[in-house]
């Protein structure tokens, strides 16, 4: 038997910053642009109720850890649950178990922090935001960590959403943070820009995009979701967190092969890629740059195995108890008392 630890999400929370996040999440997509395996998410649909169960892993050796995601989303309950678990790269144990909802808009925001680090520029001070979830608040904490802005600007639909989202923030940034009434006024001027909505349509015009902005990109990892338009993908130099899931589920790369604006070369490296020194990122200041992310296990194994060192150095976590497979892998039946 081997115990491994369960981390409720009382005990998760509070054990890294955003900036915790973000620097776990570097080195995991280093990893991978040296040469660490990981792959594109796994979705398994079901209509009738309708709901989705989705996976995805990586394995990174340098952190000693391997694991990623498993989520049930809407069926019956029209709900979610994250769980993730966390094995030893090295001996294959079972290390944790987490309840991961409650990690997953730092682990995502921290991979487009991670992205805005490598591709926008220096002396970025000025950002956009369309969304106010969730995720638009991981990706905010997270990307204020990584350069000094000045003035960010939130768009979402619903006016209350989008002035409570940017009150929360003002009180939280040094930068001015305010709501406007559309998203052209959001990006206009913006020298980054992050989107992490639910949208089938593009949320602005990829022609208002001044020369020099950088676009993170959350919100389309399905075919039919499109955050930004064929205009957008068609300027950018393009960033995906995985190159196998620009012709898997990248929504916008794929409406922009379908539309004959692009090939499929003008994918120009992976994050780890960049990250690693295996690609340039940013070459010029007026280039613009795209990071289309999607999640992956990267981010998951790498934020996990942090969160599991932090929570074993101040004794926290419930053990349960796992059977190895030269055990309890015998084909027979218990014993008849």
């Amino acid at each position: 038997m081997t115990d491994a630890l369960f981390l409720s999400r009382e005990e998760i929370d509070g054990l890294a910053t955003p900036a915790d996040y973000v620097g776990a999440v570097r080195d995991g997509y280093r990893q991978v642009g040296e040469g660490a395996p990981a792959h594109p998410r796994q979705k398994f649909r079901r209509s009738d109720p309708e709901g989705m169960f989705t996976s995805y892993a990586a394995l990174l050796p340098e952190t000693g850890a391997m694991g990623g995601y498993m989520y049930g989303a809407g069926f019956g309950a029209g709900d979610a649950w994250f769980v993730t678990p966390l094995f030893d790269a090295e001996s294959g144990e079972p290390l944790a178990l987490l309840d991961g909802a409650s990690m997953n808009p730092f682990k995502t925001g921290a991979a487009g922090a991670v992205a805005v680090d490598e591709l926008a520029r220096e002396d970025a001070t000025s950002l956009a935001v369309v969304g106010s979830g969730s995720q638009a608040r991981g990706q905010l904490h997270t990307t204020a960590t990584v350069r000094d802005f000045e003035d960010v600007r939130v768009y979402s639909p619903t006016r209350e959403h989008r002035e409570a989202f940017a009150a929360e923030f003002d009180d939280h940034l040094e930068a001015t943070v305010s709501a406007t009434d559309s998203s052209a006024e959001a990006v206009s001027g913006a020298d980054v820009v992050i989107t992490a909505t639910k949208a089938s349509e593009p949320v602005f015009d990829g022609d208002e995009l001044e020369p020099g902005t950088h676009v993170t990109a959350m919100g389309q990892y399905e075919e039919g979701s499109r955050e930004l338009d064929v205009r957008t993908i068609e300027r950018a130099t393009y960033v995906p967190d995985l190159r196998d899931r620009v012709t898997y589920d990248a929504g916008a790369f794929l409406a922009a092969l379908e539309d004959g604006a692009v090939t499929a070369d003008h994918v120009h490296a992976e994050l780890g890629e960049v990250v690693a020194g295996n690609d340039p990122g940013r070459t010029s200041g007026d280039e613009i740059t795209v990071f289309d992310s999607g999640g992956t296990g990267i981010e998951t194994v790498a934020a996990a195995h942090m969160l599991y060192e932090r929570a074993e150095d101040r004794g926290l976590g419930s053990p349960i108890s796992l059977s190895p497979a030269s055990e309890a892998l015998t084909g027979r039946l218990p014993a008849s008392e």
